[in-house]
């Protein structure tokens, strides 16, 4: 599962100052997160559309009677189930990050970790995407892990290749097909080593 994840800052990714200068225009004055560590229910830079243009922002996590989020949904089942089958359609998303966490439970201790592709570029999570109360809200779809880092959880996102993005926020597009092209090229790090080496690793 995806519970966490971190955008750096931008200064040194040129596609992600274009992502946060689209959301600032479409979302001027609207609270928005464009860097640090990423929560669930936090509003933040979404690909809609096209490319880095097609920034918005949206909270992430659907919202449930009584109060409960739905962050994360399987995409090996997204399309048998009512909730998520039409934004897999017609709604899908690409959510940038630098990197995400996942924590490690053995023998009562908990590690999180920090885990991204081996490239250490900008990278896209594969998303879907509705409207709730006006509001633009998402979700992050998720898959069993790469081989590296399956000791530390059995799920996680879905990470499109960079050059499958545009295809995949563009409905046209087989989801199932792009959903066979996930990025397994993964490392990972002790995110509190991370952490104290000015995140990311």
């Amino acid at each position: 599962m995806c519970g966490r994840y971190y955008i750096d800052d931008g200064r040194d990714s040129v596609e992600l100052r274009q992502i946060i200068e689209s959301v600032n225009r479409r979302d001027a004055g609207a609270p928005v997160k464009t860097a640090g560590e990423i929560f669930p229910t936090d509003v933040a830079p979404v690909v809609a559309g096209g490319g880095p243009d097609g920034a918005r922002a949206m909270q992430w996590g659907y919202a449930l009677p009584g109060g409960r989020r739905v962050i994360n949904a399987r995409s090996e089942t997204a399309h048998e189930r009512p909730m998520f089958r039409g934004d897999l359609l017609q709604r899908r998303c690409a959510v940038p990050a630098t990197c995400y966490f996942e924590w490690q439970r053995a023998r009562g201790r908990k590690t999180k970790y920090a885990i991204r592709p081996g490239d250490g570029d900008l990278f896209y999570m594969a998303g879907i995407y509705r409207l709730q109360a006006g509001q633009p809200v998402f979700c992050i779809l998720t898959r069993d892990p790469a081989e590296r880092i399956a000791f530390i959880h059995d799920r996680m996102p879905v990470i499109l290749p960079r050059d499958l993005m545009r295809d995949w926020v563009d409905p046209r597009f087989d989801a199932g097909d792009l959903l066979k092209h996930a990025v397994l090229d993964v490392s990972c790090a002790n995110a509190e080593d991370a952490e104290q080496l000015a995140m990311p690793f």
